[in-house]
């Protein structure tokens, strides 16, 4: 259940930083959009108004997604390429199209976790 982030004075929501990120919502209240195009992340929550300004990624969520979708492809393209001998431009045909697939799926909900648990932690640039 998520509770009015009005109510408890100011305090997030009892909200899963995970599920936030995945579903690309605002990790403070669950309710607005965490991102105003494919990466970026909005300047301010619609909903509660949260700075999202201070927080800043990088480039971790894209080397989860490099990790996560490369090694399963490039181990079942050596597998393939072993087993059964392919010409090479068909396993690379195939495991291409099927990295960038993957990348592109996996991007954004793993850039929306990162700045859930960024945000969780208290990260960001508190000097």
């Amino acid at each position: 259940m998520i509770e009015d982030p009005t109510a408890s004075l100011g305090q997030p929501a009892r909200i899963d930083p995970i599920r936030a990120g995945l579903l690309c919502r605002c990790p403070n209240c669950g309710r607005g959009q965490l991102f105003a195009g494919f990466l970026k992340v909005v300047e301010a929550c619609d909903a509660c108004g949260y700075d999202f300004r201070r927080l800043n990624t990088g480039d971790g969520a894209a080397v989860f997604v490099m990790q996560a979708a490369g090694a399963p492809v490039v181990f079942g393209a050596l597998f393939v390429q072993i087993v059964w001998n392919p010409p090479v431009w068909a396993v690379a045909a195939i495991a291409l199209p099927l990295v960038a697939g993957l990348s592109f799926a996996l991007m954004r909900p793993a850039k929306g976790v990162m700045v859930a648990l960024q945000m969780r932690d208290g990260g960001g640039g508190r000097g």
